[in-house]
This record gives structure tokens, sequence and C-alpha cells, in this order.
């Protein structure tokens, strides 16, 4: 193309994706009226009028967000039609099914991303914009249908991701490549799986998968949302934007020390507590420590009453023990059935004691009389309670695990090892949140907690109804004078209130602040990241909130640092989705340059020689160094680099071992990327032993860009392949 006539084309790109801001405009000005309209109430019962502010709040919302990149590409078919892709779908005004920009999802947008040179997808040319504000810049061509060429978009592509790198994770759907789309838009009901080394953007894609499913799949999945685990809260406040950017916000993002509500747990259990926890050991061991707690009295426990003391003795805790085991009831709800047996024997001695030689059984309405009266008296009896407070007591997830831990007895008698124990039985780990999560349907709720709020519920019910049925009988008797719209409106309101009474609908919370406040919350898909590092009990918990067991699972084998980590996929999911589970890599690296690459590569040989290292998408030019410090210099040299990059455009990070000053684990850096990386004492993060290789591991790779790395100790023999430079050369070293 001429110089002229690219110019003109670039106008009339610009004009096109000015009209097509324009069309955005006026959608938002549209929906925004309808939205002001609906929280008007004018028109419509109070649910359909509820229904509508939240669909338009949505619309909204979506609107929003595609403000940033609206259109980022055009498809030229063979036949000479032109397609517009962006970030979401724009219909002509008079013809509601014709697009003039096309979603990115939709099925016709799929050959933007996989058509190549040997396979066009019926597309004679691909045109990629780069866009400032709403403004078009410039574009880059490619025409297809040229056997031999290489995959589309390595200008695009290589300018995004050697493009300085912000606070958050960006999203990548103007640059979505081949494979990747693949997995994007994969068919499959039960668990994927997406393995892939450092920096092939396996996160990414798994977040593009959600908001397609979202696409494809809204009404199945909108009502219950997303949840979106992942392994600290640097790397969820990381990702958090990129679902957001694409118009999807009924997304939940957690960590597994979040799954139990009213808890934020980020302390680790050592290698070998974490094992044992993470280990389905644990159930029998969880399992034992509830039986532990429904115990039978030593010695008979006496119940002084008005006119006859009785006692609970071991053989008839014993029958009502039985039989609460029997019911099948979780531990607290089962309790109801250990205290009818218990009351029951308790009564039936009382009456033959009180009545011996005047009551007998064939005198029942006298006999279901006493009965009657010693029932209200062990229900306030504190005695009574207190007996059944010690051998059936009430127990939380939280009071249990804790006095469990802190007790050398209770361990032993649930068959757990020591390595359970210790002080401060309730400082929580991420370990224990699984097992509090179990102990939960285990334990089961306090029904009789319930109680007292249930008749004070039902109290208030019952007043607002009466209140109601007066309002009514006023409005009846007044129905002739008073003005049609007053009495609509009091109708409506009235419907309003009886609707909230019963429906739950009612509750105006958003999805997310109610899925994160509910335990017992289900999800229609799940998005595990990191997800080599988590045991067997935390699948257990996991599953528990999607029953359809639909998720998407992100991790790499190679990585893993977790005692209780997968070692394999099939081991840890088979058990719950036997056969409903596929698998599929990614296999380049679009963050990590070969020349740091390379370096890892090294690395991983040593602690993982049947892993098989992404191949970088380019270099950078900068080779990787390191440098020899004495001790008393690690500050400064710290310092030096800090100071070197904060006079540059990008990110930054200082990685080290736990405890060394000015820097952070590698563990806080998972999944996170920065223009410059610099590694502190490798061979102390190495000397953690297998856990510290991919420590290690996981340091080296983070960089976009630059790498350096400082060692007191002796260079690890893997890192051999970094330049050694000294003090005199870290001003020169290259920028």
């Amino acid at each position: 193309m001429s110089t002229q006539g690219y110019e003109d084309e670039l106008r009339s790109e610009r004009s096109y994706v000015a009209g097509l801001y324009a069309r955005l405009d006026a959608e938002r000005a549209r929906v925004k009226g309808e939205y002001t309209t609906a929280l008007g109430g004018n028109g419509g019962t109070p649910m359909e009028r509820d229904v509508e502010v939240r669909a338009r709040a949505r619309e909204m919302r979506r609107l929003d967000v595609a403000d940033d990149g609206l259109c980022f590409g055009r498809l030229d078919a063979l036949s000479g039609e032109h397609s517009y892709i962006g970030r979401i779908g724009l219909f002509d005004e008079e013809n509601a099914y014709e697009p003039v920009l096309l979603d990115w999802r939709a099925p016709a947008s799929r050959a933007f991303y996989v058509a190549t040179g040997a396979s066009p997808e019926n597309v004679r040319r691909r045109r990629q914009f780069h866009t400032r504000g709403r403004r078009v810049v410039e574009f880059t061509d490619e025409v297809l249908g040229r056997p031999g060429e290489g995959e589309h978009g390595d200008a695009a592509l290589l300018a995004a991701v050697n493009a300085p790198r912000g606070e958050g994770m960006r999203d990548i759907v103007a640059t979505i490549q081949a494979e990747q789309d693949r997995i994007i838009r994969l068919d499959h009901p039960g668990v994927l799986v997406i393995e892939g080394g450092p920096g092939t953007g396996k996160t990414v894609v798994a977040l593009h998968r959600v908001a397609y499913l979202l696409y494809t799949q809204r009404e199945r999945m909108e009502r219950h949302g997303v949840l979106v685990v992942g392994p600290n809260p640097a790397f969820l406040d990381h990702i958090g934007r990129v679902l957001p950017s694409l118009g999807e916000s009924d997304v939940v993002f957690m960590t597994a020390g979040d799954l139990v509500p009213g808890l934020r747990v980020t302390t680790e259990d050592g290698p070998e507590a974490a094992r044992y926890k993470g280990s389905l050991k644990m159930l029998d061991v969880l399992n034992a420590a509830v039986a532990d707690r429904q115990r039978l009295p030593a010695q008979p426990i006496p119940i002084q009453l008005k006119d006859v003391t009785v006692r609970i003795d071991a053989e008839t805790a014993e029958w009502a023990r039985d039989e609460a085991r029997a019911s099948g009831h979780p531990h607290n709800e089962a309790r109801a059935a250990f205290t009818e047996i218990v009351t029951y024997v308790l009564t039936e001695r009382a009456i033959a004691r009180i009545g011996r030689g005047w009551l007998t059984r064939d005198d029942r309405e006298e006999w279901e009389s006493m009965r009657a009266d010693l029932l209200k008296e062990l229900a306030d009896d504190a005695e009574f309670t207190a007996a059944l407070d010690e051998l059936w007591p009430v127990l939380t997830p939280e009071t249990l695990l804790s006095q469990l831990y802190s007790s050398p007895e209770r361990l032993r008698a649930a068959g757990a090892d020591p390595v359970l124990q210790r002080a401060d039985g309730d400082a929580w780990t991420v370990s224990d949140v699984p097992l509090l999560d179990e102990l939960v349907d285990l334990l089961g709720r306090d029904k009789t907690a319930d109680k007292p709020v249930d008749e004070a519920a039902e109290r208030e019910r019952r007043a607002e109804a009466e209140y109601a049925a007066g309002v009514l009988d006023v409005m009846k008797l007044d129905r002739e004078e008073m003005d049609e719209d007053v009495l609509l409106s009091a109708e409506n309101l009235l419907y309003a209130e009886d609707l909230a009474d019963r429906f739950v609908e009612a509750d105006t919370r958003t999805l997310v602040e109610r899925a994160t406040a509910d335990r017992d919350w289900t999800y229609r898909h799940v998005v595990v990241d990191e997800a080599q590092e988590l045991s067997e009990m935390d699948w257990r918990a996991l599953m528990r909130r999607c029953p359809s067991r639909s998720f998407t699972v992100v991790g790499d084998l190679a990585q893993r640092r977790s005692a209780a980590g997968a070692t394999s996929w099939d081991a840890m999911l088979e058990p719950y989705v036997p056969g409903r589970w596929t698998y599929r890599s990614l296999s380049v690296n679009y963050r990590t340059p070969a020349e740091i690459m390379a370096v890892a590569a090294t690395l991983l040989a040593e602690f993982a020689p049947g892993a098989q290292p992404p191949e970088s998408v380019r270099a950078c030019g900068v080779r990787p160094w390191s440098r020899h410090i004495g001790g008393d210099e690690l500050a400064s040299a710290i310092e030096e680099f800090v100071r070197d990059e904060a006079g540059r455009e990008g990110t930054s990070v200082v990685i080290g071992p736990p405890g060394v000053p000015g820097t952070i684990p590698a563990s806080e850096t998972k999944g996170l990327e920065f223009d410059a990386v610099l590694v502190v004492d490798p061979d102390r993060i190495l000397a953690d032993g297998p856990r510290g290789a991919a420590e290690l591991y996981v340091a080296l790779t983070r960089a976009t860009q630059r790498l350096g790395v400082l060692h007191q100790g002796p260079l690890p023999e893997a890192l051999s392949g970094l330049a050694e430079i000294g003090t005199e050369a870290v001003s020169r070293r290259p920028a």
C-alpha cells in the first residue's frame, strides 16, 4: 500500500471507529435513561422493577468498560465483506440483527485469532488497530492465503509483550493467539486443566475462558456466578481488573484461606504439618475428634428435681449416643435425638418413683401430665443442661479444631499425628481452612440457637401481617374517597412487603456480597489458579462449591512448592470427576525473554528433569547478570537496584529468602510479572530442598526485561549462565 493509500485508509478507519463510539455513547445514554426510569418505580410490580434495575445496571457496567479499546481489528473475507472486531458487540440502529461491531467471543470473530497463512479460515486480510484513547493511531495488515506464513499478530503481540508492565494484569483480547483461542472456546462441560510453564499466559487464558462462558451460557451461569481461587491476595489484586475490563462483574475472587466466611488466613504451616493436614487421612481424624466429644459419664450424674433426684448413668448415655449417631444427622443436630432419649429415661424413672404405690401406666392422662411437668422442669434445669453440654456439647468448627490442636490427649484419642499439636490452637493456617470447612458439614448447625431468632422473626411477621390487614380494612372503608393513584401506590407497597417476606430475591446485596458471606453458596464455574499447590482436602472444599463440577484448572506441576500439593492431575481429579476432565497445554512463553529463560531452564533441568521449559517468543537483547557482594554490601546493593529502576518506566521487585530486609519471598510473587527482578541469595533459597528449587525457578521467571542476582555465598551451578559483573560495572550494565 502506498503512503497516500495508507493515509486514506487510516482516515476511513478513524471515521468508522468514531462512529462506533458515537453509537456506544447513544446506547449508554439509552440504558442510563431506562435505569433511571426503573429506579423511579413507574409501572410494573415491585419485583418486575427490581429485575429491570438489576438488568440495566449490568448493561451500564458492560458499556462502561467497552470505552477502552472498543474496536481493535478488522477481518476482510475472500468475498469482500468487512467485519470489525471489538470488546463488545454493537448493532445497526435500523437493523437490530446487523452487527457493526462483533464481540470478540462471537463465533464469527474466531478467525481473527486462529487464521494463518496455511489455514486462512476464508479470510483475505486481517487488520489490527493501535489506538490511543478513542483515536486509531495506526494499523497493520496481514494478507493471508499464502501457505508457509506463520501465525498472525506478531507485530501486535510483540508490542504487547514488550510494553512496560503496570500495576495489574491486562486483558489480551486484542492479541489472543491461536493455541490460546482453542482453549478459551473449548466446549467441555467438566474440568479443563490448562498446564503451562512460566509466562505462557495460562492465567489470562483461563480468565478469558470465563468471559467466553459467561457470554455463551449467561442465563445458566449469571445467577450463581463464578469463583476464581488464586494463591495469595497480591495475585488476586494483580488479575482483578481483567474480567471487569471484559464486562464481567459477577465473579468472586478468593484465596484458599478465604473459603470459610469470616476468615482471612494467609499463614502457612511447615512442610510436615501441611502434608498431613492436606491428606485425606484428616477425614478419619476429624470424625474421631467429633466422636470423642460424644462422651459417657465415668460416674452417674445426679439431676436434682423438685420432687426427686434422677441420674444420667453410662448405660442411658450409651443408648442415647447410639440412637443419636444412628440418626445420620450431623453432631449438633443429632443432639436433639441424644437429649430425647436421655429425657425419656429420666422422666420415666422420675414418674415411677414419684407415683410409686398409686400411679400405674393405665392412668395415661395422669402419667402424661406428670411427664409434661417434668419435661418443663428439665428444660429449665441448669444441672441438666450442664450435663448435656458435658456429654454431647454443641460445637463450632473453630472450637473443636482449636481444642484438638492444643490437647495431646485429644490428639491421641483422635488417632492424629503429634505434628498437629500447637500451643495456640486457633492460630489458623491456610491448611486449617479446608478442615474447618469439613467440620461445618460434620457438626451441622445448632438448631436450638436458631429457635429464639426464629420465634422473634415469626412474631415480627405476625405483627406486620396484622398491620397490613388493618391498612387494607381502612382502604376498603375509604376506597370510594381515595385518589386512584394513591390507592394503587398503597396496594403496590403492600404487595412489595408481601414479596419481600416470601422471596429471597428481595436481598439487595450484589451477587459477590451474597456469595462471599454464604458458606453454602454454589457456583456455576470455578477457576483454580496455581492449582498444583492445592491439597486433597482443598479439593474437597472446592468441589462442594460447584456441584456441576465445571472447573478451569490452571497450573504447572514443575512449580509446585507445597508439600501437600499435586504430583499428578489424574490423582487429584479422577476421584471427583472420573472421565470428565481433559488436559490442554501451553508451550509458548510470552513473558520471559529467551536470555532469562535459558538460565531458568538450566535450573528446571536439575530439579524437574522430565519437564519441558516453554519456548520464549522473543529475545530482549539484555543478558541477565550476577554480582558477588559482601554481607555489609547487601542493603546498599538493593537500594542501588531500586534507585536505578525508579528512573525507568515499568515495575520491579526484589525477591529473596524469608527474613531478608528489603525482599519478598518468591511464593508471594507467583503469577505476577515485573519489568525488572533482582534475586537475592539464591543459594539460601535453594537450601530449602525441592521446595526451594521451585521457589528459585519462580523468582527467575518473573522478569519481562531485566534480571539481576546478588549472591553472598557461592553462585549455584545452575545459574552459571549469568554474566558475572563487579561493583565497578554495575552502573554500566545494559539498560
